[in-house]
């Protein structure tokens, strides 16, 4: 995290840097959203805030929601029930490319399991590229998506993403 350029992050009135480099929002169980265009370090940095949490002792899991989902639909007892054990026992969950991917019906149904039963209890971080209005597009279902909205902004900050892609940026093909 020393090295992570800030320059291109809108933080919200109420959260400050400092709030991340010490992981005080992890004490007051506060979610963060990290929103912004493909490629500009969200998921960068919701990995080194992962690992800043297990730095300090705490624990933290990341999934990408598709595989989170996938896991959760398998019909193997031991995996699914590995994966609520580690997200229950975690501090911190951290939910990667929220929306790239549609869910059906049953997958929408399992996120919103999860994320209810985070709520109040466990930090989460998310990072998605799509706005809180075309989540339905993803989840399929109006009041899940609206129950779903309503429990993660209730607690969170969100971090707007602005820039260009870093890849892009950075590429051989120029």
């Amino acid at each position: 995290m020393e090295d992570y350029d800030y320059s291109q992050i809108r933080f919200p009135d109420r959260l400050q840097l400092k709030d991340l480099e010490t992981l005080s929002f992890l004490d007051r169980k506060e979610n963060l959203i990290l929103y912004g265009s493909v490629g500009t370090g969200k998921t960068h940095l919701s990995v080194a805030l992962g690992v800043n949490a297990i730095n300090q002792g705490k624990k933290a899991v990341f999934y990408r929601v598709h595989d989170l989902v996938n896991q959760l639909e398998s019909n193997d007892f031991k995996t699914v029930s590995r994966v609520q054990k580690k997200i229950n026992s975690a501090d911190l969950l951290i939910l990667d490319e929220w929306g790239y991917l549609p869910l059906h019906q049953e997958g929408a149904r399992l996120l919103f399991d999860i994320i209810s039963t985070c709520y109040e209890t466990k930090s989460i971080i998310i990072t998605t590229n799509i706005e809180f209005g075309r989540w339905k597009g993803f989840l399929f279902d109006e009041k899940l998506t609206a129950a779903i909205v309503d429990r993660l902004v209730h607690h969170s900050h969100m971090l707007v993403f602005t820039g260009n892609s870093y890849r892009m940026t950075n590429s051989l093909i120029k």
